[in-house]
């Protein structure tokens, strides 16, 4: 599939942004490399500088445009391959980073959070610089929870950034349904990124953002990999990789091993999710796609084999309204799934 198979048809409007991209983006935290949160390593293990790069051209010869990223993954180092990727074709691609958790490149470590307008202002010259880039498209705050005074200083700086021309929209990565829609009175906050999955359902996010004509950025689409149906057991990851590393927020592993009572409800639904011909990765993309006019997963890469299996979603579609209605009621008891 090339990006002429991508109809117009069949992209979706980026919330009120007035753009418009292929409902599948490329996730771009693993291509970063290694970096640590509070001493603790928060990348994927090893990477291919050049094979990032290869897959994200992969990604945009197949329609995908929206390239999500952070100044953290890697303290920069997944922006700066962005660059070398885009260097030519801009263009083709709807870049959306994130900033507020501080850091030291030299020891690839996250340091702290700071969403103070002078530190946005830095930041985003320092992304814009790294990207290659005199405008990103959306800038996100990365930080999840501020207060409501954070929060209206945060959005009048980048209102301030967008009439500049240094960023065109912006959006929030959270959960916080409510705190969101606060931001709606910026005229240019036309996104959110939440976490969804099959696991994971956020129906109160979801509605604040069809209700406001929001997008939705879906971080963890494929539950850090769980849904991709390659761990049994008996597997574990290396303490290198973030879901080995022992972070008290990831939840599907626990020690480097996927949990047992998340394979017990992958097992559940695995058929339903593979319907129609597809992967189990394609399913839970679909499940996505099915959930709201508004979402865009955004699924993590490290191979051009990864890219080609999630965007090959795209072909397959939304999983049909009764499939996930089955999937709902299968999982219905499950905390988490509300």
């Amino acid at each position: 599939m090339l990006a002429s198979d991508i109809s117009a048809a069949s992209r979706r409007p980026l919330g009120r942004s007035g753009l418009s991209a292929a409902p599948i983006g490329l996730g771009c935290w693993a291509i970063g490399g290694h970096f640590t949160l509070n001493g603790k390593p928060d990348g994927w293990g090893e990477i291919d500088d050049e094979q990032s790069i290869r897959a994200i051209h992969l990604g945009l010869e197949m329609g995908a445009s929206l390239i999500d990223t952070a100044d953290a993954y890697g303290t920069g180092h997944s922006e700066e391959v962005i660059g070398r990727a885009l260097r030519g074709r801009r263009g083709d691609a709807i870049i959306a980073t994130k900033f507020g958790y501080t850091h030291d490149r030299a020891a690839r470590a996250l340091v702290g959070i700071d969403v103070s307008p002078a530190y946005i202002e830095r930041a985003c010259a320092a992304s814009r610089e790294r990207l290659a880039t005199d405008h990103i498209d959306l800038y996100q705050i990365h930080v999840g929870e501020l207060r409501d005074d954070q929060a209206d200083a945060a959005g009048e700086t980048l209102e301030r950034l967008a009439e500049k021309g240094a960023i065109r929209f912006w959006g929030w990565s959270t959960d916080n349904a409510a705190a969101a829609k606060r931001m709606v009175k910026f005229p240019h906050f036309v996104a959110v990124q939440q976490e969804l999955n099959v696991f994971i359902d956020g129906p109160e996010m979801l509605a604040m953002c069809e209700g406001n004509n929001l997008a939705s950025l879906n971080r963890s689409p494929l539950a850090m990999g769980f849904l991709t149906g390659k761990f049994g057991p008996q597997m574990r990851l290396p303490p290198s990789d973030v879901r080995a590393a022992g972070h008290s927020w990831v939840r599907f592993f626990e020690d480097g091993r996927p949990r047992a009572d998340y394979l017990d409800r992958l097992a559940r639904v695995r058929e339903l999710l593979k319907s129609g011909g597809r992967t189990l990765a394609q399913g839970a993309l679909g499940w996505i796609l099915a959930r709201s006019p508004s979402t865009f997963p955004i699924p993590g890469f490290k191979t051009e084999a990864q890219v080609r299996e999630n965007l090959a979603a795209l072909e397959k579609g939304p999983l049909p309204e009764a499939t996930v209605a089955e999937i709902k009621t299968l999982l219905a008891n499950d905390a988490g799934h509300r």
